[in-house]
């Protein structure tokens, strides 16, 4: 889909399986690895808004610990989607803020937001009609 596509989709986008014998790695499970987990994308998400420092961003994204916070900027830095700077101040300052790249998946994220509050109703319709037929299940 790209990025001026207005049309409404319905069913399932055509997709190549991944992991399949025959099948070159995509890379996807690489780039999940990176983006598919929640720190990740509430930090792409906030710096989405500008450059903010470490401190800004430990409040921004609640529930992250400070250990936490340092090894998911180190790891988006390492993959090209942050860019860390350093000041040259005492004392020393730093601020992390997109790279190209970065921003770029700020569409992605937000399209995934749209579609989870989109769908958030239905989401919850279904885990309480799972939940009330399989009550010793303990997934939640």
């Amino acid at each position: 889909m790209s990025l001026t596509h207005t049309g409404v989709t319905t069913g399932a986008a055509e997709l190549e399986p991944c992991g399949q014998r025959d099948h070159p790695d995509c890379g996807i499970r690489d780039v999940l690895d990176r983006v598919g987990d929640k720190w990740s994308v509430l930090v792409i998400v906030e710096l989405a808004n500008g450059p903010r420092r470490f401190r800004e961003l430990q409040r921004a994204v609640e529930g992250i610990s400070q250990r936490m916070l340092t090894l998911t900027v180190r790891r988006l830095e390492r993959d090209g989607l942050v860019l860390r700077t350093v000041y040259s101040t005492v004392p020393a300052q730093v601020d992390y803020r997109l790279t190209e790249t970065g921003a770029s998946l700020t569409h992605l994220v937000k399209a995934l937001a749209d579609w989870s509050l989109a769908h958030r109703a239905d989401i919850a319709q279904a885990r309480a009609s799972y939940d009330s037929e399989h009550p010793d299940n303990e997934i939640r």
